[in-house]
């Protein structure tokens, strides 16, 4: 069984998903810790209701992005992870970190890369007048938001759409997306090789889209 540790920043809705996944016995793994740069973070209360150890590591209390970084990578490697899910990571990652982590670290961004890469997705897809939007699985590289796509799933853009309905329609896609891949990495699936991205040995797409 694959241990996983994701960092979170937030309400943890992803992280739900994936402790869900776990306890149906979806996903062949346990996640073994919750990590947060906010001590606010619904996220960790939703791990502590799983049993799962919730930690805060604030970025306030180091000098310099490597720093943390290093402090983060310290408190991860302790539950020895096959895997490190980011799921709603407010942070821009140091490329020793993400080095450290190539081939065993995805991340989830709400749009379909290489578009909209960084914050505030759904209103930069309303403005450009796009019809289609949607979420991304990626490996992560040092390239914010970069690295090589595993699978993407999109969503309508409607006419008169607000920021916050196109989020909740991406959302309900993140959902049911971020806990496959997961499953996938942990039945030794899914793999990184170089910059290509294997699913059962074979080169995934560069675009694959779940719901196409």
């Amino acid at each position: 069984m694959k241990s996983i540790v994701v960092l979170i920043s937030g309400s943890g809705t992803n992280l739900q998903a994936i402790l869900d996944a776990c306890e149906r016995g979806d996903i062949n793994g346990r996640v073994s810790a919750v990590i947060s740069n906010k001590a606010d973070a619904y996220g960790l209360k939703r791990a502590e209701l799983s049993g799962v150890k919730a930690v805060v590591l604030s970025h306030k209390s180091y000098a310099s992005r490597e720093d943390y970084d290093r402090a983060l990578q310290q408190e991860i490697d302790q539950h020895q992870p096959d895997l490190v899910v980011l799921a709603g990571f407010m942070r821009i990652l140091s490329d020793e970190f993400v080095q450290h982590y190539t081939g065993r670290m995805l991340n989830i961004h709400p749009s379909l890369l290489p578009k909209y890469k960084g914050l505030n997705t759904h209103q930069r897809a309303l403005d450009a007048g796009d019809t289609e939007h949607g979420v991304t699985v990626h490996f992560v590289t040092p390239e914010l938001d970069g690295g090589p796509t595993v699978i993407q799933s999109k969503v309508p853009v409607f006419s008169g759409d607000t920021a916050e309905e196109l989020s909740e329609r991406v959302r309900h896609q993140e959902l049911s997306l971020y806990p496959l891949v997961v499953k996938w990495f942990c039945e030794d699936r899914l793999e990184l090789d170089g910059d290509t991205v294997l699913l059962d040995r074979q080169p995934l797409p560069t675009q694959g889209y779940a719901n196409d």
